[in-house]
């Protein structure tokens, strides 16, 4: 018996050795349980990140009507929209997608969207908000905000608009920083058909496609790694992948969605060294490729863009190998 046992402990720390160093842990530093020593601080990150601050949106929700202070807006005749990303999604009275968040919790009712998330992310109110045609008025509800206002909820979420969904139908809160989602009309997120139905506040889910990352032959950078959606990906040089930390939190995020966790077997021409899952001190689940954290810019509007290389002198998209493209030696 003790033969096998140091046997399996052998194992075991070979595994373990082999994860560690494969993202440079060697030197005492741990992703194990996914809290990295010592991980980037919001606090202490620099002040900028590459994103600026202002500007959430030019046009939609939250530019302008009280979205600041996180004052809610109406939200009218609700109605179920169908759309081919997500399936059925609900909308306010002007056909504008709503949201949930993560961070809040629906049992019991909790809002933790205030200050500049706000602006972002303006809230919806529940004065005078009626149900969908076919959706259960009982799901309907509201919350009592810190500032004293009642905010909707759907199944005890609260609900949320996007300040960059600029016109009815826009989905483009759909998966951002991992934690926002379009309400189904059940108040679950909303998901991809082939991708099933999330459990309700489920960490682990991210809501993002379920397929892989390819390549793509960029006319001016060359092969570059794209989501499933053909989305080129990103990495921020503020970042570390020995040891793993993130230097991109908080407001960073609504401009620098994090790629969610891809299956090994759902990648096409890609290096599969430090092909692994970062377990973010925010909780957010992130993909790697040679241990450095992916991500896809809110600014691309469509497959092929790269309006996000060379922003700030800090974000580029990434080869194949894991490299940045076209970053100054």
């Amino acid at each position: 018996m003790k033969t096998w046992g140091n046997a399996a402990l052998a194992l075991t720390a070979a595994a373990v050795l082999a994860l560690t160093t494969a993202c440079g842990q060697e030197k005492g530093e741990s992703t194990l349980g996914g809290q990295p020593a010592g991980a980037a601080n919001p606090a202490g990150a620099p002040a900028d990140n590459g994103y600026s601050s202002g500007g959430y949106a030019s046009g939609g929700y939250g530019s302008d009507a009280g979205g600041g202070s996180g004052a809610a807006e109406p939200a009218g005749q609700l109605a179920v929209a169908d759309t081919k990303q997500l399936g059925k999604v609900v909308t306010d009275s002007e056909g504008f997608t709503l949201y949930r968040f993560d961070k809040d919790s629906s049992s019991p009712p909790r809002a933790t969207c205030e200050g500049d998330c706000a602006k972002a992310w303006p809230v919806v109110s529940a004065a005078g908000a009626k149900p969908p045609a076919g959706v259960d008025p009982s799901l309907l509800g509201e919350v009592t905000r810190t500032d004293g206002s009642k905010q909707l909820t759907l199944d005890g979420w609260p609900m949320y608009r996007y300040a960059k969904d600029t016109k009815p139908g826009d989905l483009n809160g759909q998966g951002v920083g991992g934690t926002w989602f379009a309400a189904a009309p059940d108040g679950k997120k909303a998901a991809p058909a082939a991708g099933g139905e999330s459990d309700e506040g489920d960490a682990e889910d991210s809501g993002a496609d379920a397929a892989g990352l390819s390549v793509r032959k960029d006319p001016k950078l060359g092969d570059i790694v794209v989501d499933s959606r053909g989305m080129t990906v990103y990495r921020f040089k503020k970042d570390s992948a020995w040891p793993m930390k993130t230097a991109c939190t908080g407001a960073c995020l609504e401009k620098w969605p994090v790629v969610a966790p891809v299956d090994k077997n759902g990648i096409e021409g890609i290096t599969k060294k430090g092909f692994v899952t970062f377990n973010r001190p925010d909780g957010i689940k992130q993909q790697t490729i040679d241990c450095w954290p992916l991500y896809t810019f809110a600014g691309d509007e469509a497959p092929g863009d790269t309006n996000g290389q060379g922003v700030g002198g800090t974000w580029y998209a990434v080869s194949p190998e894991g490299k940045l493209v076209g970053a100054p030696k």
